[in-house]
């Protein structure tokens, strides 16, 4: 999977060098480019901002930057264009796996009061949001898509059966997960879990599931 990102603010991507999803960078499982917003603008400041039409507080992405950015790095419309907006469709866990499988991705990250319209319009395929509250950039919900997306692709994780059990795999969140020592400050694991009997392991791992997702997310279980 190849992925760009345009921004302001390039240098917030750096945690992409970290941890499980450095490493597979390292090894080109994936490809992560970022790309400054400002260095394709023809003010002679650099500004990729300006006052809304209409009035109103704050400022506005103007389009010509992000236009012609979107133009260099993906000049034949090949990639999956993405604004990250709280206007957007919410992301779930069945629109990663949907978009995990694309070859390519271009996100775009907003900033200020937004993007205007007509370079959205022009150049953008889907708005997505990564849930119903504001923040003050794009940036952070394009590494929550970015994050969730390469789980899925082969051999970031090392072992892609990490994905089928854990919430939101199905429409129940998971169950608890529990490791040595058996006995911590006097709390110890369920005996269920050291019994070796699979079957009943099984079962408490479901029950447990149900009551936690009834107790912090009923919702789901209307999907059912």
């Amino acid at each position: 999977m190849k992925i760009d990102v345009l921004t302001l603010f390039p240098e917030m991507f750096d945690v992409f060098n970290s941890s499980l999803m450095g490493k597979a960078r390292e090894k080109g499982i994936y490809e992560l480019n970022c790309h400054n917003i400002r260095d394709y603008s023809s003010d002679k400041h650099k500004k990729c901002d300006d006052a809304p039409f209409g009035g109103g507080a704050g400022m506005v992405m103007t389009p010509q930057p992000i236009h012609d950015c979107i133009a260099f790095v993906d000049p034949d419309h090949r990639a999956k264009r993405i604004y990250l907006s709280p206007r957007g469709k919410v992301l779930t866990q069945s629109l990663v796996r949907e978009l995990s499988s694309e070859e390519r991705i271009l996100l775009l990250c907003g900033h200020y009061e937004g993007v205007d319209q007509r370079v959205l319009d022009m150049d953008i395929d889907e708005e997505i949001s990564i849930g119903d509250y504001v923040l003050s950039g794009g940036e952070i919900p394009a590494m929550v898509l970015i994050d969730s997306m390469l789980r899925y692709v082969p051999d970031v994780l090392g072992n892609l059966e990490s994905t089928v059990d854990e919430s939101f795999s199905g429409t129940l969140l998971e169950y608890p997960q529990y490791t040595r020592p058996q006995n911590f400050l006097g709390r110890t694991v369920p005996e269920v879990l050291v019994s070796g009997n699979h079957a009943n392991v099984d079962k408490w791992r479901r029950e447990q599931s149900l009551e936690i997702t009834r107790k912090n997310r009923p919702d789901l279980l209307d999907k059912k």
